[in-house]
Protein backbone atom coordinates (compact mmCIF):
# COMPACT_ATOMS: atom_id res chain seq x y z
CA UNK A 1 0.00 0.00 0.00
CA UNK A 2 1.40 3.45 -0.84
CA UNK A 3 2.79 5.03 2.31
CA UNK A 4 2.19 8.61 1.19
CA UNK A 5 -1.61 8.35 1.30
CA UNK A 6 -3.02 9.60 4.61
CA UNK A 7 -6.76 9.91 5.22
CA UNK A 8 -6.13 12.58 7.84
CA UNK A 9 -4.36 14.73 5.23
CA UNK A 10 -7.30 14.81 2.85
CA UNK A 11 -9.33 17.99 2.58
CA UNK A 12 -12.70 17.10 4.11
CA UNK A 13 -15.32 19.50 2.73
CA UNK A 14 -17.96 20.62 3.27
CA UNK A 15 -17.44 20.67 7.01
CA UNK A 16 -20.28 20.91 9.51
CA UNK A 17 -20.32 24.04 11.63
CA UNK A 18 -21.51 24.18 15.24
CA UNK A 19 -25.06 25.02 14.17
CA UNK A 20 -25.14 21.92 11.95
CA UNK A 21 -24.97 23.75 8.61
CA UNK A 22 -22.61 22.65 5.85
CA UNK A 23 -20.53 25.60 4.68
CA UNK A 24 -20.78 25.41 0.88
CA UNK A 25 -24.46 24.52 0.49
CA UNK A 26 -25.85 25.94 3.73
CA UNK A 27 -28.00 22.84 4.16
CA UNK A 28 -28.76 21.62 7.63
CA UNK A 29 -27.33 18.19 8.28
CA UNK A 30 -30.77 16.66 8.83
CA UNK A 31 -32.02 17.99 5.48
CA UNK A 32 -28.96 17.14 3.39
CA UNK A 33 -30.40 13.85 2.13
CA UNK A 34 -34.01 15.02 1.68
CA UNK A 35 -35.77 15.65 -1.61
CA UNK A 36 -36.43 19.34 -2.14
CA UNK A 37 -39.95 20.31 -3.20
CA UNK A 38 -38.55 21.82 -6.40
CA UNK A 39 -36.97 18.45 -7.28
CA UNK A 40 -40.11 16.34 -7.05
CA UNK A 41 -40.89 16.54 -10.77
CA UNK A 42 -39.80 13.29 -12.49
CA UNK A 43 -37.59 12.22 -9.56
CA UNK A 44 -40.72 11.51 -7.53
CA UNK A 45 -42.30 9.18 -10.11
CA UNK A 46 -40.60 6.43 -8.12
CA UNK A 47 -37.49 6.52 -5.94
CA UNK A 48 -35.87 4.62 -3.11
CA UNK A 49 -36.70 6.28 0.21
CA UNK A 50 -33.00 6.54 1.07
CA UNK A 51 -31.85 7.59 -2.42
CA UNK A 52 -29.21 10.31 -2.53
CA UNK A 53 -30.78 13.65 -3.47
CA UNK A 54 -30.83 15.39 -6.87
CA UNK A 55 -29.21 18.53 -5.45
CA UNK A 56 -26.06 16.52 -4.67
CA UNK A 57 -25.84 15.32 -8.27
CA UNK A 58 -26.42 18.87 -9.49
CA UNK A 59 -23.59 20.15 -7.29
CA UNK A 60 -21.06 17.72 -8.75
CA UNK A 61 -22.21 18.19 -12.34
CA UNK A 62 -21.39 21.86 -11.76
CA UNK A 63 -18.12 21.20 -9.91
CA UNK A 64 -16.94 18.85 -12.65
CA UNK A 65 -17.88 21.42 -15.31
CA UNK A 66 -19.95 18.93 -17.30
CA UNK A 67 -21.80 20.06 -20.40
CA UNK A 68 -23.56 18.82 -23.52
CA UNK A 69 -20.33 17.41 -24.95
CA UNK A 70 -19.79 15.11 -21.95
CA UNK A 71 -21.14 11.69 -20.95
CA UNK A 72 -21.90 10.98 -17.30
CA UNK A 73 -22.05 7.40 -15.95
CA UNK A 74 -23.85 6.05 -12.90
CA UNK A 75 -22.73 2.40 -12.53
CA UNK A 76 -25.08 1.83 -9.55
CA UNK A 77 -27.91 3.91 -10.98
CA UNK A 78 -30.77 2.58 -8.84
CA UNK A 79 -33.96 4.42 -9.75
CA UNK A 80 -32.15 7.00 -11.86
CA UNK A 81 -31.47 10.07 -9.72
CA UNK A 82 -28.17 10.81 -11.47
CA UNK A 83 -29.58 10.11 -14.94
CA UNK A 84 -32.66 12.30 -14.50
CA UNK A 85 -30.63 15.18 -13.11
CA UNK A 86 -28.04 14.84 -15.87
CA UNK A 87 -30.79 14.98 -18.50
CA UNK A 88 -32.30 18.07 -16.89
CA UNK A 89 -28.83 19.68 -16.97
CA UNK A 90 -28.46 18.78 -20.69
CA UNK A 91 -25.69 16.22 -20.05
CA UNK A 92 -25.69 12.84 -21.83
CA UNK A 93 -25.84 9.96 -19.37
CA UNK A 94 -25.70 6.20 -19.09
CA UNK A 95 -26.57 3.96 -16.17
CA UNK A 96 -26.06 0.35 -15.13
CA UNK A 97 -28.36 -1.34 -12.60
CA UNK A 98 -28.66 -4.98 -11.47
CA UNK A 99 -32.11 -4.74 -9.86
CA UNK A 100 -34.64 -5.29 -12.69
CA UNK A 101 -37.39 -3.16 -11.20
CA UNK A 102 -35.04 -0.31 -10.29
CA UNK A 103 -33.59 -0.48 -13.81
CA UNK A 104 -37.13 -0.36 -15.21
CA UNK A 105 -37.96 2.67 -13.06
CA UNK A 106 -34.82 4.51 -14.16
CA UNK A 107 -35.48 3.78 -17.84
CA UNK A 108 -39.06 5.10 -17.58
CA UNK A 109 -37.96 8.22 -15.71
CA UNK A 110 -35.61 9.24 -18.54
CA UNK A 111 -38.15 8.51 -21.31
CA UNK A 112 -39.86 11.84 -21.94
CA UNK A 113 -40.93 11.21 -25.53
CA UNK A 114 -44.40 9.76 -24.95
CA UNK A 115 -47.67 11.58 -25.60
CA UNK A 116 -49.08 12.65 -22.20
CA UNK A 117 -52.59 13.08 -23.61
CA UNK A 118 -52.51 9.51 -24.93
CA UNK A 119 -51.35 8.28 -21.51
CA UNK A 120 -54.32 10.02 -19.88
CA UNK A 121 -56.72 8.60 -22.45
CA UNK A 122 -55.48 5.05 -21.95
CA UNK A 123 -55.37 5.40 -18.17
CA UNK A 124 -59.00 6.52 -18.10
CA UNK A 125 -59.98 3.56 -20.27
CA UNK A 126 -58.14 1.17 -17.96
CA UNK A 127 -59.67 2.75 -14.86
CA UNK A 128 -63.18 2.52 -16.33
CA UNK A 129 -62.72 -1.19 -17.05
CA UNK A 130 -61.26 -1.94 -13.62
CA UNK A 131 -63.97 -0.07 -11.70
CA UNK A 132 -66.68 -1.81 -13.68
CA UNK A 133 -65.20 -5.26 -13.03
CA UNK A 134 -64.98 -4.50 -9.33
CA UNK A 135 -68.58 -3.27 -9.24
CA UNK A 136 -69.71 -6.51 -10.88
CA UNK A 137 -68.05 -8.27 -7.93
CA UNK A 138 -69.89 -6.05 -5.45
CA UNK A 139 -66.86 -3.83 -4.71
CA UNK A 140 -66.74 -0.05 -4.95
CA UNK A 141 -63.10 1.05 -5.04
CA UNK A 142 -64.20 4.65 -4.50
CA UNK A 143 -65.78 3.62 -1.19
CA UNK A 144 -63.08 1.56 0.56
CA UNK A 145 -63.73 -0.34 3.78
CA UNK A 146 -67.19 -1.34 2.62
CA UNK A 147 -68.36 -4.89 3.29
CA UNK A 148 -66.89 -7.55 1.00
CA UNK A 149 -69.50 -9.94 -0.46
CA UNK A 150 -69.28 -13.21 1.45
CA UNK A 151 -69.21 -15.35 -1.70
CA UNK A 152 -66.43 -13.37 -3.40
CA UNK A 153 -63.20 -15.37 -3.80
CA UNK A 154 -60.40 -12.79 -3.62
CA UNK A 155 -57.56 -13.01 -6.12
CA UNK A 156 -54.17 -13.99 -4.69
CA UNK A 157 -50.60 -14.39 -5.87
CA UNK A 158 -49.16 -17.72 -6.93
CA UNK A 159 -47.79 -19.54 -3.84
CA UNK A 160 -44.14 -19.21 -4.89
CA UNK A 161 -44.54 -15.51 -5.60
CA UNK A 162 -46.36 -14.93 -2.31
CA UNK A 163 -43.41 -16.39 -0.39
CA UNK A 164 -41.13 -13.75 -1.88
CA UNK A 165 -42.90 -10.71 -0.41
CA UNK A 166 -42.88 -9.57 3.21
CA UNK A 167 -45.71 -11.07 5.24
CA UNK A 168 -48.67 -8.67 5.47
CA UNK A 169 -46.98 -6.17 3.15
CA UNK A 170 -50.30 -5.84 1.34
CA UNK A 171 -53.75 -6.77 2.67
CA UNK A 172 -55.99 -9.27 0.81
CA UNK A 173 -58.57 -6.80 -0.52
CA UNK A 174 -56.10 -4.18 -1.90
CA UNK A 175 -54.14 -7.07 -3.43
CA UNK A 176 -57.27 -8.38 -5.13
CA UNK A 177 -58.08 -4.95 -6.57
CA UNK A 178 -54.48 -4.45 -7.71
CA UNK A 179 -54.53 -7.75 -9.60
CA UNK A 180 -57.80 -6.74 -11.27
CA UNK A 181 -56.25 -3.42 -12.32
CA UNK A 182 -53.21 -5.22 -13.73
CA UNK A 183 -55.47 -7.46 -15.80
CA UNK A 184 -57.13 -4.38 -17.24
CA UNK A 185 -53.73 -2.91 -18.11
CA UNK A 186 -52.52 -5.98 -20.05
CA UNK A 187 -54.22 -5.11 -23.37
CA UNK A 188 -52.03 -1.98 -23.46
CA UNK A 189 -48.68 -3.76 -22.90
CA UNK A 190 -47.48 -3.02 -26.43
CA UNK A 191 -48.32 0.68 -26.20
CA UNK A 192 -45.61 3.31 -25.70
CA UNK A 193 -47.35 4.69 -22.60
CA UNK A 194 -47.62 1.34 -20.81
CA UNK A 195 -44.28 1.52 -18.90
CA UNK A 196 -45.26 4.89 -17.42
CA UNK A 197 -48.65 3.53 -16.36
CA UNK A 198 -46.97 0.51 -14.78
CA UNK A 199 -44.42 2.64 -12.90
CA UNK A 200 -47.29 4.79 -11.60
CA UNK A 201 -48.83 1.64 -10.14
CA UNK A 202 -45.50 0.66 -8.58
CA UNK A 203 -45.30 4.00 -6.80
CA UNK A 204 -48.92 3.86 -5.67
CA UNK A 205 -48.40 0.33 -4.36
CA UNK A 206 -45.45 1.26 -2.19
CA UNK A 207 -46.70 4.49 -0.67
CA UNK A 208 -50.52 4.35 -0.74
CA UNK A 209 -51.90 0.85 -1.27
CA UNK A 210 -49.58 -1.43 0.70
CA UNK A 211 -48.78 -1.72 4.40
CA UNK A 212 -45.10 -0.96 3.93
CA UNK A 213 -43.21 1.50 6.09
CA UNK A 214 -39.67 2.76 5.64
CA UNK A 215 -36.95 3.58 8.14
CA UNK A 216 -33.40 2.33 7.97
CA UNK A 217 -35.06 -0.89 6.75
CA UNK A 218 -38.30 -1.65 4.98
CA UNK A 219 -40.94 -3.08 7.30
CA UNK A 220 -44.69 -3.57 7.71
CA UNK A 221 -47.02 -1.27 9.63
CA UNK A 222 -50.35 -2.31 11.13
CA UNK A 223 -52.27 -3.85 8.20
CA UNK A 224 -55.12 -1.79 6.81
CA UNK A 225 -58.21 -3.67 5.69
CA UNK A 226 -58.62 -1.72 2.47
CA UNK A 227 -57.30 1.14 0.36
CA UNK A 228 -58.39 2.82 -2.89
CA UNK A 229 -56.38 1.30 -5.72
CA UNK A 230 -57.63 2.77 -9.00
CA UNK A 231 -57.86 6.37 -7.78
CA UNK A 232 -54.42 6.23 -6.13
CA UNK A 233 -52.98 4.87 -9.36
CA UNK A 234 -54.64 7.65 -11.38
CA UNK A 235 -53.14 10.27 -9.07
CA UNK A 236 -49.67 8.92 -9.88
CA UNK A 237 -50.47 8.81 -13.61
CA UNK A 238 -51.61 12.44 -13.51
CA UNK A 239 -48.39 13.40 -11.73
CA UNK A 240 -46.37 11.89 -14.59
CA UNK A 241 -48.57 13.62 -17.19
CA UNK A 242 -48.18 17.03 -15.57
CA UNK A 243 -44.40 16.63 -15.33
CA UNK A 244 -44.14 15.58 -18.98
CA UNK A 245 -46.18 18.56 -20.13
CA UNK A 246 -43.82 20.82 -18.21
CA UNK A 247 -40.68 19.63 -20.00
CA UNK A 248 -41.69 18.55 -23.50
CA UNK A 249 -41.18 21.98 -25.04
CA UNK A 250 -37.42 21.59 -24.57
CA UNK A 251 -34.78 19.37 -26.15
CA UNK A 252 -32.87 16.93 -23.93
CA UNK A 253 -29.93 14.58 -24.54
CA UNK A 254 -30.06 10.81 -24.68
CA UNK A 255 -29.99 8.72 -21.52
CA UNK A 256 -29.48 4.93 -21.62
CA UNK A 257 -29.99 2.41 -18.80
CA UNK A 258 -28.34 -1.02 -19.01
CA UNK A 259 -29.28 -4.07 -16.95
CA UNK A 260 -26.07 -5.49 -15.57
CA UNK A 261 -23.35 -5.94 -12.97
CA UNK A 262 -21.26 -2.89 -12.04
CA UNK A 263 -18.28 -5.20 -11.52
CA UNK A 264 -18.33 -5.97 -15.26
CA UNK A 265 -18.92 -2.44 -16.44
CA UNK A 266 -16.87 -2.80 -19.64
CA UNK A 267 -19.41 -5.34 -20.92
CA UNK A 268 -21.99 -2.55 -21.37
CA UNK A 269 -20.01 0.65 -21.96
CA UNK A 270 -17.73 1.60 -24.86
CA UNK A 271 -13.99 1.94 -24.05
CA UNK A 272 -12.84 5.43 -23.07
CA UNK A 273 -16.29 6.93 -23.57
CA UNK A 274 -17.04 8.31 -20.08
CA UNK A 275 -16.11 11.80 -18.89
CA UNK A 276 -17.43 11.56 -15.33
CA UNK A 277 -19.05 9.26 -12.76
CA UNK A 278 -21.50 10.26 -10.04
CA UNK A 279 -22.90 7.36 -8.07
CA UNK A 280 -23.82 5.88 -4.71
CA UNK A 281 -22.95 2.18 -4.41
CA UNK A 282 -24.36 -0.03 -1.65
CA UNK A 283 -22.77 0.32 1.77
CA UNK A 284 -21.22 -2.61 3.69
CA UNK A 285 -24.04 -3.49 6.09
CA UNK A 286 -26.78 -6.04 6.67
CA UNK A 287 -29.32 -4.20 4.51
CA UNK A 288 -30.80 -6.51 1.89
CA UNK A 289 -31.39 -3.98 -0.88
CA UNK A 290 -33.69 -6.35 -2.77
CA UNK A 291 -36.27 -6.13 0.06
CA UNK A 292 -36.78 -2.44 -0.67
CA UNK A 293 -38.39 -3.21 -4.05
CA UNK A 294 -39.70 -6.71 -3.33
CA UNK A 295 -43.46 -6.01 -3.30
CA UNK A 296 -43.61 -4.08 -6.56
CA UNK A 297 -41.06 -6.40 -8.20
CA UNK A 298 -43.25 -9.42 -7.49
CA UNK A 299 -46.69 -7.92 -8.13
CA UNK A 300 -45.65 -6.30 -11.39
CA UNK A 301 -43.89 -9.42 -12.67
CA UNK A 302 -40.20 -8.54 -12.46
CA UNK A 303 -39.44 -11.35 -9.99
CA UNK A 304 -41.53 -14.52 -10.21
CA UNK A 305 -39.53 -17.14 -8.30
CA UNK A 306 -36.70 -17.78 -5.87
CA UNK A 307 -34.51 -18.53 -8.88
CA UNK A 308 -35.19 -15.02 -10.21
CA UNK A 309 -34.28 -13.56 -6.82
CA UNK A 310 -31.05 -15.57 -6.62
CA UNK A 311 -30.12 -14.45 -10.12
CA UNK A 312 -30.72 -10.82 -9.16
CA UNK A 313 -28.54 -11.11 -6.05
CA UNK A 314 -25.70 -12.68 -8.00
CA UNK A 315 -25.32 -9.43 -9.96
CA UNK A 316 -24.92 -7.29 -6.84
CA UNK A 317 -21.81 -6.23 -4.96
CA UNK A 318 -21.69 -8.44 -1.87
CA UNK A 319 -22.73 -5.89 0.77
CA UNK A 320 -24.70 -8.22 3.09
CA UNK A 321 -24.83 -11.87 4.08
CA UNK A 322 -28.01 -12.55 2.08
CA UNK A 323 -26.16 -12.46 -1.24
CA UNK A 324 -22.95 -14.38 -0.51
CA UNK A 325 -22.15 -17.50 -2.53
CA UNK A 326 -19.50 -20.22 -2.09
CA UNK A 327 -17.82 -19.43 -5.39
CA UNK A 328 -17.40 -15.69 -4.64
CA UNK A 329 -13.79 -14.58 -4.96
CA UNK A 330 -13.94 -10.77 -5.17
CA UNK A 331 -11.94 -10.69 -1.93
CA UNK A 332 -8.83 -11.63 -3.95
CA UNK A 333 -8.78 -8.03 -5.15
CA UNK A 334 -7.99 -6.77 -1.63
CA UNK A 335 -5.97 -9.74 -0.32
CA UNK A 336 -2.96 -7.49 0.35
CA UNK A 337 -4.88 -4.58 1.89
CA UNK A 338 -3.80 -4.76 5.53
CA UNK A 339 -6.51 -2.57 7.06
CA UNK A 340 -9.40 -4.39 5.40
CA UNK A 341 -7.93 -7.72 6.45
CA UNK A 342 -7.62 -6.39 10.01
CA UNK A 343 -11.24 -5.20 10.03
CA UNK A 344 -12.38 -8.66 8.93
CA UNK A 345 -10.22 -10.22 11.64
CA UNK A 346 -11.68 -7.86 14.27
CA UNK A 347 -15.23 -8.76 13.21
CA UNK A 348 -14.50 -12.47 13.52
CA UNK A 349 -12.77 -11.97 16.87
CA UNK A 350 -15.77 -10.00 18.17
CA UNK A 351 -18.13 -12.71 16.92
CA UNK A 352 -16.27 -15.38 18.85
CA UNK A 353 -16.11 -13.24 22.00
CA UNK A 354 -19.86 -12.60 21.87
CA UNK A 355 -20.59 -16.27 21.03
CA UNK A 356 -22.54 -15.30 17.94
CA UNK A 357 -22.85 -18.52 16.00
CA UNK A 358 -25.62 -18.26 13.41
CA UNK A 359 -24.88 -18.95 9.78
CA UNK A 360 -25.24 -15.28 8.86
CA UNK A 361 -23.02 -14.10 11.73
CA UNK A 362 -20.30 -16.48 10.65
CA UNK A 363 -20.30 -14.69 7.26
CA UNK A 364 -19.80 -11.16 8.64
CA UNK A 365 -16.02 -11.11 8.26
CA UNK A 366 -16.22 -12.60 4.78
CA UNK A 367 -18.78 -10.04 3.63
CA UNK A 368 -16.49 -7.19 4.72
CA UNK A 369 -13.74 -8.55 2.46
CA UNK A 370 -16.08 -9.40 -0.41
CA UNK A 371 -17.62 -5.94 -0.35
CA UNK A 372 -14.34 -4.07 -0.68
CA UNK A 373 -13.09 -6.68 -3.12
CA UNK A 374 -16.18 -6.15 -5.23
CA UNK A 375 -15.68 -2.39 -5.18
CA UNK A 376 -12.01 -2.87 -6.13
CA UNK A 377 -13.08 -5.12 -9.01
CA UNK A 378 -15.59 -2.49 -10.10
CA UNK A 379 -13.02 0.32 -10.02
CA UNK A 380 -10.53 -1.89 -11.81
CA UNK A 381 -12.88 -2.72 -14.68
CA UNK A 382 -14.20 0.85 -14.76
CA UNK A 383 -10.78 2.11 -15.88
CA UNK A 384 -11.39 0.65 -19.35
CA UNK A 385 -14.39 2.91 -20.05
CA UNK A 386 -13.06 6.17 -18.59
CA UNK A 387 -11.37 8.90 -20.56
CA UNK A 388 -8.04 10.04 -19.05
CA UNK A 389 -8.83 12.89 -16.70
CA UNK A 390 -12.35 11.66 -15.96
CA UNK A 391 -13.80 12.91 -12.66
CA UNK A 392 -15.58 10.58 -10.23
CA UNK A 393 -17.78 11.10 -7.17
CA UNK A 394 -18.72 8.13 -4.96
CA UNK A 395 -21.25 8.72 -2.17
CA UNK A 396 -20.55 6.21 0.61
CA UNK A 397 -21.08 5.96 4.36
CA UNK A 398 -19.28 4.69 7.43
CA UNK A 399 -20.81 1.54 8.86
CA UNK A 400 -20.79 -0.37 12.15
CA UNK A 401 -23.36 -3.04 11.31
CA UNK A 402 -21.05 -5.99 11.85
CA UNK A 403 -20.93 -6.40 15.63
CA UNK A 404 -20.14 -2.68 16.05
CA UNK A 405 -16.76 -2.87 14.35
CA UNK A 406 -16.26 0.49 12.66
CA UNK A 407 -15.79 0.48 8.89
CA UNK A 408 -14.61 3.81 7.42
CA UNK A 409 -15.95 3.15 3.95
CA UNK A 410 -14.85 6.38 2.28
CA UNK A 411 -11.29 6.13 3.57
CA UNK A 412 -10.92 2.53 2.45
CA UNK A 413 -12.49 3.14 -0.96
CA UNK A 414 -10.09 6.03 -1.51
CA UNK A 415 -7.11 3.83 -0.65
CA UNK A 416 -8.30 1.10 -3.02
CA UNK A 417 -8.80 3.63 -5.81
CA UNK A 418 -5.31 5.06 -5.36
CA UNK A 419 -3.77 1.61 -5.52
CA UNK A 420 -5.52 1.09 -8.87
CA UNK A 421 -4.13 4.28 -10.39
CA UNK A 422 -6.75 6.89 -9.54
CA UNK A 423 -5.81 10.20 -7.96
CA UNK A 424 -7.69 10.91 -4.74
CA UNK A 425 -8.57 14.59 -4.91
CA UNK A 426 -10.42 14.89 -1.61
CA UNK A 427 -13.23 13.44 0.50
CA UNK A 428 -16.21 15.78 0.95
CA UNK A 429 -18.41 15.43 4.01
CA UNK A 430 -22.01 15.11 2.82
CA UNK A 431 -23.71 14.66 6.19
CA UNK A 432 -23.47 12.81 9.50
CA UNK A 433 -26.00 10.39 10.93
CA UNK A 434 -26.39 8.78 14.34
CA UNK A 435 -25.74 5.03 14.50
CA UNK A 436 -28.44 3.54 16.73
CA UNK A 437 -26.26 0.59 17.78
CA UNK A 438 -23.14 2.53 18.80
CA UNK A 439 -24.61 6.03 19.38
CA UNK A 440 -21.75 7.38 17.27
CA UNK A 441 -22.01 9.96 14.51
CA UNK A 442 -21.20 8.22 11.26
CA UNK A 443 -19.97 10.12 8.22
CA UNK A 444 -21.55 9.99 4.80
CA UNK A 445 -18.93 11.20 2.38
CA UNK A 446 -18.29 11.83 -1.28
CA UNK A 447 -14.98 10.37 -2.44
CA UNK A 448 -13.66 12.52 -5.31
CA UNK A 449 -11.30 10.81 -7.75
CA UNK A 450 -9.60 11.55 -11.06
CA UNK A 451 -8.67 8.78 -13.48
CA UNK A 452 -5.00 9.30 -14.43
CA UNK A 453 -5.17 7.05 -17.47
CA UNK A 454 -2.45 4.77 -16.12
CA UNK A 455 -3.27 1.62 -14.15
CA UNK A 456 -1.01 0.68 -11.27
CA UNK A 457 -2.13 -2.95 -11.15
Amino acid sequence: MPTEFKYSQLKLIPDITQDGVSKPSQRKNGNANKLDARDRAIHDWYRFVLSFPPHLVRDYISKFGLGSQDTLLDPFCGTGTTLVEAKLQKVKSVGVEANPFARFAASVKVNWDINPDLLMEQANEIAYSALNLLKLQGLDDNEPFSKVPSKLALRTLEPEAEKLILTNSISPLPLHKTLILLDCMKPFESQSCYPHALLALGNALVFKISNLRFGPEVGVRKPKLDAPVVSNWLIEVEKIINDLKGIQSNSYPESIVHFGDARQIDAYIEPQSIDAVITSPPYPNEKDYTRTTRLESVLLGFIKSKADLRALKSYLVRSNTRNVYKHDDDDLWIADHAEIQQIASNIEKRRIELEKDSGFERLYSRVAKLYFGGMARHLGELRKVLKPGAKLAYVVGDQASYLRVMIRTGKLLAEIAEELGYTVERIDLFRTRLATATKEQLREEVVILTWTGKAKK
